[in-house]
């Protein structure tokens, strides 16, 4: 039987192996000049390849639709993407949250285990190689037109990729073919990515990282996420694990209604805080309050408590009242952020949408619409947090696709 796999990332490239270990003849097709673009930048250069976890914590973690990966991941765990890697001569390593990445720290070793694999199995690899549409008879996929040429083949596996950095090749097409050919394709938005916010003084924390901090959306009054961990300012706003991780809950929100705050302090409840911060000021009994922070808050986010406070910076500590000290304590336990939007999503981690998975039969990954029609990886929507998961989403899928 002859396959034609459509996109050369991490769906594709399983997808590929798995059909051609079946005794299929497979075809690769991939627009960019080399494989496994968008995974070479993955984990910051390192590639975050699978989380070390079972099923159930798996789905945990996964936003939208997790029920419908539960075939796909059982048929391909993150135990068998870590078997898969070590027994095909690329070290792994586990790190904090059951991260697995390549003992080498190097996501070009995972994309060379790839290569070296799409060999072994004789997969027909072809670059540069641009897909336009897929050619259908009646409702049967039937080949493709790539460069120009039509191609033709028994089935074919749509794997090219989400809408988040175009410059990786992932620029949407496959959603047109989807779409073209009756597929509903479910709002794209950005997943993991990085919150633009209103105020004035981010050029100020840009680079600060805040740990053991929790930040928490609103949805008008009601809390909807609330996360700790790691924080990061940058020059428009924040991003950091744990506003990647809200992100992926919110970003279907009504953007006019999101309310977010930061507990400086989420270990210290406000009677305690407000100990801590006597502690500090009979310490500092002379200083200045602007002087007092010191050991409280961060040197670049003192400025800004103290505006936020209304409290005179030039005051000295022991003429601060009670209820400027009650006033410091809220700023503390709920710094206030002025939401603008989401960071653009060509600049997301991951794309959050995409082919509606009631059109999905979930056990081979084929389409109910098209026969011989197959998605794997970024294009299904489903998305989850980051750690590893979305990436062995994506071989998870694109493994069944291959085997069915």
């Amino acid at each position: 039987m002859k396959v034609i796999v459509i996109g050369g990332g991490a769906g594709g490239m399983m997808s590929a192996i798995t059909a051609a270990k079946e005794g299929n003849e497979v075809h690769l097709f991939e627009k960019n000049e080399k494989l496994g673009k968008k995974l070479f930048i993955t984990g910051k250069g390192r590639c975050n390849v699978t989380n070390f976890c079972d099923t159930d914590e798996f789905l945990l973690n996964v936003v939208n639709n997790s029920k419908f990966l539960y075939s796909a991941i059982n048929a391909f765990s993150p135990y068998d993407a870590y078997a898969f890697f070590e027994e095909n001569g690329t070290p792994l390593k586990i790190e904090r949250g059951n991260r697995v990445f390549p003992a080498s720290d190097k996501s070009s070793d995972i994309i060379k285990c790839f290569e070296k694999l799409l060999d072994k199995q004789k997969v027909n690899v072809r670059l540069k190689s641009n897909v336009t549409d897929i050619i259908v008879n009646g409702k049967k996929a039937v080949g493709i037109i790539v460069n120009g040429n039509k191609v033709y083949g028994d089935k074919i596996i749509l794997s090219a990729g989400g809408i988040s950095y175009p410059l990786t090749g992932s620029t949407g097409d496959g959603f047109k073919f989807a779409k073209k050919l009756g597929h509903n394709v479910t709002k794209l938005s950005g997943g993991l990515n990085a919150i633009i916010c209103k105020e004035n003084f981010y050029g100020e924390l840009a680079g600060l990282s805040l740990k053991n901090v929790a930040l928490t959306a609103c949805e008008k009054e009601k809390t909807v996420s609330t996360e700790f961990g790691e924080l990061l300012f940058t020059h428009n706003g924040i991003s950091g694990p744990i506003t990647l991780t809200t992100v992926s809950k919110i970003n279907k929100l009504n953007t006019n209604s999101i309310k977010l705050f930061i507990d400086l302090k989420p270990a210290l409840s406000d009677e305690m805080l407000d100990n801590r911060i006597l502690r500090d000021f009979s310490e500092n009994i002379n200083k200045q309050f602007k002087n007092s922070l010191n050991g409280l808050i961060p040197k670049k986010l003192i400025p800004i408590i103290i505006k936020k406070s209304n409290i005179d910076e030039d005051k000295n500590v022991n003429q601060i009242t009670l209820t400027e000290r009650k006033q410091l304590i809220k700023i503390i336990k709920n710094f206030e952020l002025e939401f603008l939007k989401f960071e653009d999503i060509s600049k997301a981690i991951i794309t959050s949408g995409g082919i509606d998975v009631k059109e999905i039969n979930p056990k081979t990954m084929e389409s109910k619409i098209i026969e011989n029609l197959f998605f794997a990886g970024e294009m299904i929507d489903v998305d989850a947090f980051t750690g590893g998961f979305n990436l062995q989403i994506a071989f998870s899928t694109g493994y069944l696709a291959g085997k069915n």
